[in-house]
């Protein structure tokens, strides 16, 4: 109804106001000012044809000034400006010739991950990494957002299928700090001004440079630092290679948080916890703190220590691959000596002492960077096995 009786500003994605100028219920006779943003995302999210029967619908593109903003300038961009653009069009360029860079501001970690133990090793890189700040999660679809989002406690979704009205009280209960982790598709990437974000997190590596730099780049901002983690398939790590050529950006490469290292972080803010409850409850605890200590033939430090994991919910310690940050699992590392052509190899090796049952296990068989040895995972409760099989092996095998 509003289009209807006229207003002076509408704002719609493409599709929305193609729907609109199709039906007859937008008329721009009257149009004097008209604004392309994001113009590059609109090629990569496929909107070129809605966009250029929009713009064609103006009969005359003199009498109407257009201001396209795009943060890269890829072929199709450059062909609207000269097709719908007047001839007397200006580029004011805030870029230059310069390679688009990530923020400096920002420390940029690469992680192996398999996608099955993605579950695992989020939450546990938000308790090493995010300290106690905002946290955004970018997965590559929308079911991948949902389906993360579920499993990661206090988490909220955010992509394409979600609602405005919805995606509002979202974005707001993020910014109050209702919830701390954000599970979102490249629609949070840009445009969105969301302060204080600690961590970002990718799931895997995007397609292309400029998407990385501005998932990446919702950190680390107003002079403040931060932290980017992608996460990578351990077989396509020649995409985080790719992505250091093209963007500037230099790796650090690092292994899944291991569980003791979780545990430290956790037991850090269990002893923040203790040291601010009031001094009051100490006459009511302090029999049962005597008779444990009498009764325990381990030090008070020590006693103090299990109490601090039992707070935050340890009673053991997993171990986790640093191949693939499987839980359970231990990376091994068979050395050769000489060139071995295929990971096949290293199979070939372990027949020899350990049967086919536990074979089947191992996971994730790579060949090191000099072709001379081979890093596999196997389950943890096999590992002394795998030690002592391969002691009886001739000299060159290590």
């Amino acid at each position: 109804m509003a289009l209807r009786r006229g207003v002076d500003i509408v704002v719609g994605t493409p599709g929305r106001v193609k729907d609109f100028i199709v039906k007859g219920t937008l008329n721009l006779k009257c149009l004097k000012f008209r604004v392309l943003d994001e113009a590059d995302e609109m090629l990569n999210m496929g909107f070129v044809d809605d966009v250029e029967l929009i713009l064609g619908k103006v009969e005359d593109a003199t009498k109407v000034q257009t201001l396209l903003f795009s943060a890269t300038l890829p072929e199709w961009v450059n062909k609207l400006s000269m097709r719908f653009l007047k001839v007397d069009r200006k580029t004011v360029d805030l870029v230059g010739n310069e390679k688009l860079k990530a923020s400096a501001s920002v420390k940029h970690l690469a992680l192996p991950c398999n996608k099955a133990a993605r579950a695992q090793v989020i939450p546990d890189i938000i308790r090493c990494y995010s300290h106690g700040g905002r946290t955004i999660i970018f997965t590559e679809t929308k079911d991948s957002a949902s389906e993360l989002s579920g499993l990661i406690h206090g988490s909220r979704a955010l992509h394409g299928d979600v609602a405005q009205a919805q995606r509002e009280v979202i974005l707001a209960g993020f910014r109050s700090g209702k919830f701390q982790v954000l599970v979102a598709t490249n629609v949070a990437a840009r445009g969105l001004d969301i302060n204080d974000v600690q961590l970002i997190i990718q799931c895997e590596p995007p397609r292309d440079v400029e998407a990385y730099i501005h998932r990446s780049g919702r950190t680390g901002r107003a002079g403040n630092t931060g932290v980017a983690v992608m996460l990578y398939e351990p077989r396509y790590k020649h995409s985080v290679s790719r992505l250091e050529r093209e963007s500037g950006v230099k790796f650090e490469h690092i292994s899944a948080p291991q569980p003791t290292d979780v545990a430290q972080s956790a037991g850090s803010e269990a002893a923040d916890a203790i040291a601010s409850v009031s001094d009051s409850v100490i006459p009511i605890f302090r029999q049962q703190a005597e008779q444990l200590l009498s009764s325990s033939s381990l030090s008070a430090a020590d006693l103090l220590a299990k109490a601090l994991a039992k707070a935050v919910g340890y009673t053991d310690i997993k171990k986790r691959s640093l191949l693939s940050s499987l839980e359970d699992y231990s990376t091994l590392h068979l050395q050769t000596g000489r060139p071995m052509w295929s990971p096949g190899f290293a199979f070939t090796i372990l027949k020899r002492f350990m049967p086919e049952d536990k074979l089947a296990d191992v996971k994730g068989a790579t060949l090191t960077a000099d072709g001379t040895g081979v890093v596999f995972d196997v389950p943890a409760a096999d590992v002394e096995d795998y030690i002592q099989g391969i002691m009886v092996l001739p000299l060159f095998v290590k």
